[in-house]
């Protein structure tokens, strides 16, 4: 009798040790799904989206070319970035690729300003013109997935 105490004693804590150890795993997901997509690790990739007249399209390419890229090129994170032009609706479309969101989130908008500040010098003196014809459609996020 003492035996069977014995066994249905130990199968009991071995019993709760499981249910134990599938609280902690099932709570320890639940927490990982919590999580804002902000501190979750992976590539996250900028998208940008910008009117670029295509009279324009050269200049705004070479701008592109001699401001953003080797300021871009320096930063932490910073993977690459693919640019597409679409002809018909005079739109560019710019991925950057960030190693996070976390790095790419630390560049402070004071020097990303001063930055698009020598790019607009840059075009309105290329053109002689007073303002920057390119204007900011859309920006956003995307996230790698899968």
């Amino acid at each position: 009798m003492k035996e069977k105490v014995t066994f249905y004693f130990n199968f009991c804590k071995r019993c709760f040790f499981v249910f134990l150890l599938w609280l902690t795993f099932f709570l320890n997901v639940q927490t990982l799904n919590a999580l804002s997509i902000e501190t979750m690790p992976g590539i996250i990739i900028e998208e940008l989206r910008l009117s670029v007249p295509s009279m324009y399209k050269k200049t705004w390419i070479d701008a592109e070319r001699e401001i953003w890229e080797p300021w871009l090129s320096k930063q932490e994170g910073f993977l690459g970035r693919n640019i597409f032009y679409n002809e018909e609706k005079g739109e560019a479309l710019i991925l950057v690729n960030w190693k996070t969101k976390k790095l790419w989130k630390n560049i402070s908008s004071k020097e990303v300003g001063k930055i698009q500040s020598l790019f607009e010098e840059n075009i309105k003196k290329s053109l002689r013109i007073d303002s920057n014809p390119f204007k900011l459609i859309y920006e956003g996020e995307l996230y790698q997935e899968g």
